[in-house]
């Protein structure tokens, strides 16, 4: 790469006497880019990861020191900085494989040491028992796993590294330009880079024989780490920059929040706590619960570095209006913590009493690491476009939906790999550069959508209440979206190019199916007791007409009498105690559960946006011709 830039020898000579163990010439970001990430996280390493091996030339600029982490960096002054933040968000669901696989990563993850993730239960109401959701009835190999975040997206970022991408750390974008002619195409970005220190976290930024060098601008003081500016242009640009979002909040001004999902989430770090499921095939699987008050939920997941990750997901408006009045009971006497009396810790303590089943988790052994408590806002939002000309939003950059149902990860690698197909597609000319964009903003919509229904059914149930969702929604993004929704809810029905307060409480009310407190061994002893085919029980099977239903209840209440006719003997006692109604009613309630699940199953399956046409276009999904096609269509 050739430069036009002067070394600035005084500057590396001031950074020198600094930083006495770096190495120079150091490599700074580069003049151009054929495309430029902001950002490093799951997202932005993911897409770099997918269009490095596919032969593009790609560049991340993160702003962080990876690894992320709540606990000091040993080789920072953190006063100094205002970048390093710790990202929680640890359970992944099992369609993280899938994507890992395409990047030729699985292995990767699997190997690292991760907590396997069976599935994950679900208490709803107190009086009942938890729902299970098993991940494993789909093959044994179908597990996810609950991960550090700060080891998770180290690990993607290296692999980006691996795989061919520059990453430049602790390289902020500070501002985007926009073309003159188009104002809304992005053309560069301005940046400050400071440096990597030593001894550098492994790889560091890359290096080139013909590196380049800017004019760098020595900190007037030791204390303070050099930094250089510089601007980047690009050929198309991923905004993957987190909830900050630069292009969306910072010029496109577009985000649109979710009133209704407006929460806070408060959490810590235990450690000595006890596991979920112990000795059975769910060991491992988080434990996810209503609050008793009907404000929010909590969580429990166990972390393979020995600690607990605990929190409590609480609506805003509920979570200020308790600040007034002093603060209920701990169930917690000793938690081995100075901070206990400190405000915050002191209010996710008693917030935890809310979650009877995550205090008994917690055992009486149960300590909180020391100043592991942190919060943050909740806030669920989404945009009308996630893409435009010559540049693509991802992950949380461009829409984020309350973490209930560990989505965050699987939204994030969506929007990664469906802006990596249509970058490809638009520069190996499979469409045009505006079929392309809207290609990729309808399937982050889509995702989205799907995922947002489903979450918005669970909180209708957390908060035994009607909630007013049609005034939350972008009407033209929900439309567009919820018509992949449509077919498989509704059934065949038309329903118009509009969504009634009835329709969208029908369609809630079947997703609330989800949450059933069915367990895997209550669907065993239906197909083997009752004679409910197992075909009946596959979540990847076509949605189930209401009249399966019947014949399912028919067969199985047939089934149970002839058995009961013939030989009481050899029925067990389980078979013997249920009447005709009992068994009809736990029938019909797994059988609406499985349902249900078909309805988001297809969103955990990388494939299928290879079958799922968006604008006329599917994604092509090989390695090599990444990108769009139009669809095969049946003859004959």
């Amino acid at each position: 790469m050739s430069t036009n830039y002067k070394v600035d020898m005084f500057s590396m000579a001031v950074h020198t006497l600094f930083h006495p163990m770096s190495s120079l010439p150091f490599t700074l970001p580069p003049q151009h880019a054929q495309v430029l990430i902001i950002g490093g996280g799951p997202a932005g390493s993911y897409a770099a990861s997918a269009l490095a091996r596919e032969g593009l030339s790609v560049t991340v600029f993160e702003a962080d020191k990876f690894p992320r982490s709540y606990l000091p960096f040993p080789f920072f002054d953190h006063s100094s900085f205002s970048v390093f933040s710790y990202h929680v968000g640890e359970s992944l669901i099992p369609s993280v494989r899938q994507y890992f696989r395409f990047i030729g990563a699985e292995h990767i993850l699997a190997n690292h040491g991760f907590i396997p993730k069976p599935g994950s239960a679900i208490k709803f109401n107190q009086f009942k028992r938890e729902g299970y959701t098993d991940f494993m009835a789909l093959g044994c190999d179908n597990n996810s796993w609950n991960v550090l975040r700060s080891e998770f997206d180290q690990l993607l970022m290296n692999y980006a590294r691996t795989s061919g991408a520059s990453v430049y750390e602790l390289t902020k974008v500070t501002a985007v330009s926009f073309s003159s002619m188009d104002p809304t195409k992005p053309v560069s970005v301005t940046w400050s880079h400071t440096p990597p220190p030593q001894p550098l976290s492994p790889p560091a930024s890359p290096t080139d024989s013909e590196a380049s060098f800017f004019d760098c601008k020595p900190s007037s003081t030791s204390s303070e780490p050099l930094s250089v500016t510089g601007t980047t242009t690009f050929t198309h640009l991923i905004d993957a920059t987190g909830r900050a979002g630069i292009l969306s909040t910072k010029y496109f001004k577009n985000r649109h929040f979710n009133a209704s999902l407006k929460n806070i989430a408060v959490w810590g770090y235990w450690t000595n706590t006890g596991i979920y499921g112990v000795e059975t095939t769910r060991e491992g699987a988080p434990w996810f619960e209503a609050l008793t008050d009907e404000s929010g939920w909590a969580w429990f997941i166990p972390l393979h570095n020995g600690t607990t990750s605990v929190g409590v997901v609480m609506n805003q408006k509920c979570y200020n209006e308790k600040l007034k009045y002093p603060l209920p009971p701990s169930p917690f006497n000793h938690t081995g913590t100075s901070s206990i009396n400190s405000s915050m810790p002191a209010r996710y303590f008693s917030s935890l009493s809310l979650a009877p089943g995550i205090v008994k988790l917690i055992t009486s052994k149960g300590r909180i690491v020391e100043g592991s408590v942190k919060s943050a806002s909740d806030f669920s939002y989404s945009a009308p476009s996630y893409a435009g000309n010559n540049y693509r939003i991802i992950g949380d950059a461009g829409a984020f939906i309350d973490p209930f149902f560990s989505s965050g990860i699987h939204l994030a690698l969506t929007s990664a790999l469906s802006a990596s197909a249509t970058i490809c597609a638009s520069i190996r000319d499979h469409c045009s550069e505006s079929e392309a964009a809207e290609w990729h903003t309808r399937r982050v919509s889509t995702s989205y959508t799907r995922f947002q229904v489903v979450v918005m059914s669970a909180y209708k149930q957390i908060r035994a209440q009607n909630i007013d969702i049609l005034s939350d929604i972008d009407e033209d993004n929900y439309d567009r979206a919820f018509s992949f929704l449509r077919p498989v809810i509704q059934g065949a029905s038309d329903m118009g190019k509009r969504l009634s307060e009835t329709e969208l409480q029908k369609s809630l009310d079947f997703c609330v199916n989800l949450f059933n407190p069915t367990s895997p061994e209550q669907h065993e002893r239906l197909s083997r007791s009752f004679g409910v085919g197992r075909e009946l029980f596959d979540v990847t099977a076509p949605l189930m007409d209401p009249v399966m239903f019947e014949n399912a209840l028919h067969i199985g209440s047939e089934s149970v009498n002839r058995r009961l006719d013939v030989s009481s003997d050899r029925d067990s006692d389980v078979e013997q105690s249920y009447s005709d109604s009992e068994r009809a009613i736990e029938t019909k309630m797994v059988l609406s559960k499985i349902n249900a699940r078909r309805v988001v199953h297809v969103e955990y399956t990388v494939n299928n946006m290879e079958s799922e046409p968006l604008n006329g276009f599917v994604m092509r999904l090989e390695k090599g011709r990444l990108g769009l096609s139009r669809p095969m269509h049946k003859t004959g």
